[in-house]
C-alpha cells in the first residue's frame, strides 16, 4: 500500500538534499509559516473534534509548535556542527569528532488528544535532523487529521514528507514497511504492537505512552493553590491529557479541605453546570465515553458524575472511597475527567502505592518540606516531576519530555527532538606521518611496560 512512497522517500534521502543546513532551515520556516496561516482552520478543527476552546487550542498546540520551531531555527546550526572530542595522550596526533547525521526515513504516529502538537512537533524534530518522514495522524480526530494532511501534502514534496490517513489497516501497512526510525504516541497496548513490529527489522523506536501519573498533596502544602492547579490540569481537555494527574494521594489531615477547594474551582472555571460551559471539552468518541462511564462505579462520587452520551459529556468528577486499589480505575490510565482520591497518613504509604504501579509518565508533589520532597524524589521513578505545580515541566523546549518503563522510551522537545532523530557518528582521524609501533607483534617485554604506563 505504501511501498511506492517509501521508495520515493528513500531515493530522495540518498540524494543528500535533506542534510544541508539551508534545506532544513527552509523547510522549518515553511512549516512555521503554514501553521501560522492555518491557525483558524486548526482551531476550528479542534473545536469540532474535542469542543476545545480557542485559547486552550492555541496555547497547547499552535503556540507550542511555533515556539518549538523558532527555538530550533535559532539553534540548529550549533546542533548540526561537529563536536571535537578531547582524546587521551595515547592518541597523540589523532583528531576525533562526533557528527550528528539523519537516521533516514521516519514514521511518525500522532494521536487524537492533541492531534496537531503530537504530529507536527515530532515532525519538526525529524526535519531539523535531516530526515524524510511519513506522518500518520489519528483517525479518531478526523477533522484535525484532514487539516494535518492538507497542511503537509499541499505544501511539501511527498518524497520528503507526506501524511497518510486511515485506521488500523493503514497503520499495519505502514509498519510492514522498512523505516529507519519509528516515533509513536499513544497507549501502552498499541505501543507494544509497534515495538514488536519494529523489532522484526531492528528498527529503533521512541514510544511516548501514558500511565497513571500520581499527584501527592501533603499536609503542609498550600491547599488552595494545589486545588486550583489540580482542577485546571485534570479537567482541561476533559482530562484527555497523558500527563494529567491520574489519581490524588492526599494526607488525611487536609483531605476534606482539598475536596472543598477543588469543587470551588470547578465551579469557578466551568460554572454550576459545566455542560453549558464554552470552555469545557468533550470525550473524543463513544468508545472512550463508555470506558470512562464504567469507572464511575468504582467508588463514591463526591463531585460531578453527570453524563450525556449523545453529547459525549462527562462532568468533572471526583471519586472518594475507591473500592479497591486493584480495581480498573486504579489499574488503567483514566484519560478522562475523573479523578479518584486515595488518603494516606504516612508518606511511606503514598510512595508504596505509586511503586506498586508501573512507572508513570509524570509525578506531581505539593509539599513545603524539602525532606519530604527528597524522600519522594529519591524513591519514585517516572518520566518527569513537577513540584507545587502541574504539567509545566512538559510544556517547555528547555526540558526533554518522555517516559520510563511502561510509560515510554525516548525523549523529545527542543534539542532532545534533534537528538532523537539523529545518529551521532563518531569519527577518528589518525595522523598520516607517524605511527606508534608497540601495538604490533612481535611483542617486546619493554612494550608491555610502556603499555601499562599509559593504560593504568
Amino acid at each position: 500500500m505504501f511501498t511506492d512512497i517509501v521508495a520515493k522517500q528513500q531515493n530522495f534521502f540518498y540524494e543528500g538534499s535533506t542534510k544541508s543546513l539551508s534545506f532544513r532551515v527552509k523547510q522549518l520556516q515553511k512549516l512555521k509559516s503554514i501553521v501560522k496561516s492555518s491557525e483558524k482552520d486548526i482551531l476550528k478543527a479542534l473545536k469540532q473534534d474535542l469542543n476545545r476552546p480557542p485559547l486552550e487550542s492555541y496555547a497547547s498546540e499552535v503556540g507550542f509548535i511555533l515556539s518549538e520551531i523558532s527555538y530550533t531555527l535559532k539553534n540548529i546550526h550549533n546542533w548540526m556542527s561537529p563536536k571535537k572530542v578531547k582524546l587521551p595522550i595515547t592518541y597523540f596526533g589523532t583528531k576525533a569528532f562526533i557528527v550528528p547525521e539523519p537516521l533516514g526515513l521516519a514514521l511518525i504516529f500522532g494521536t487524537w488528544n492533541y492531534p496537531f502538537l503530537l504530529s507536527l512537533l515530532p515532525l519538526a524534530g525529524a526535519i531539523s535532523s535531516g530526515n524524510c518522514a511519513i506522518v500518520k495522524p489519528s483517525e479518531y480526530a478526523a477533522t484535525s487529521s484532514n487539516i494535518i494532511k492538507k497542511i503537509i501534502n499541499d505544501n511539501f514534496d511527498p518524497a520528503f514528507i507526506t501524511v497518510a490517513e486511515g485506521g488500523v489497516t493503514e497503520s499495519e501497512a505502514l509498519l510492514a514497511q522498512k523505516f529507519d526510525f519509528i516515533f509513536f504516541t499513544g497507549n501502552p497496548n498499541i505501543g507494544k504492537i509497534v515495538m514488536s513490529e519494529a523489532a522484526k527489522t531492528l528498527t529503533p523506536v521512541a514510544l511516548e505512552l501514558g500511565g497513571k501519573s500520581p499527584c501527592i498533596v501533603h499536609k503542609d502544602a498550600n491547599i488552595k493553590l494545589a486545588a486550583e492547579k489540580i482542577a485546571w490540569a485534570k479537567f482541561i481537555n476533559a482530562g484527555q491529557t497523558c500527563v494529567a494527574p491520574d489519581y490524588l494521594l492526599v494526607h488525611n489531615q487536609i483531605k476534606e479541605e482539598l475536596i472543598r477547594h477543588i469543587k470551588e474551582y470547578i465551579t469557578k472555571f466551568y460554572g454550576k453546570n459545566p455542560a453549558e460551559s464554552p470552555d469545557y471539552c468533550r470525550i473524543i468518541n463513544e468508545k472512550h465515553f463508555d470506558r470512562l462511564s464504567a469507572f464511575l462505579r468504582s467508588g463514591n462520587i463526591i463531585i460531578g458524575g453527570q453524563t450525556n452520551r449523545d453529547n459525549l459529556y462527562i462532568a468533572p468528577t471526583v471519586i472518594d472511597n475507591v473500592f479497591s486499589l486493584e480495581s480498573a480505575i486504579m489499574e488503567e490510565e483514566i484519560f478522562g475527567p475523573i479523578i479518584p482520591i486515595i488518603p494516606y497518613e504516612d508518606i511511606r504509604r503514598a510512595v508504596s502505592i505509586i511503586r506498586s504501579k508501573p512507572k508513570p509518565l509524570a509525578a506531581y508533589i505539593f509539599c513545603d518540606d524539602s525532606n519530604t520532597e527528597n524522600y519522594i524524589l529519591n524513591r519514585v521513578s517516572c518520566g518527569s516531576v513537577c513540584i507545587n505545580d502541574i504539567m509545566l515541566q512538559t510544556s517547555t523546549y528547555a526540558l526533554p519530555f518522555g517516559g520510563v518503563g511502561e510509560s515510554g522510551m525516548g525523549r523529545y522537545h527542543g534539542k532532545a527532538s534533534f537528538d532523537t532523530f539523529s545518529n551521532f557518528k563518531s569519527i577518528l582521524q589518525a595522523p598520516k606521518s607517524f605511527d606508534i609501533k608497540l601495538r604490533y607483534p612481535p611483542y617486546k617485554t619493554s612494550s608491555l611496560k610502556i603499555m601499562k604506563l599509559f593504560l593504568r
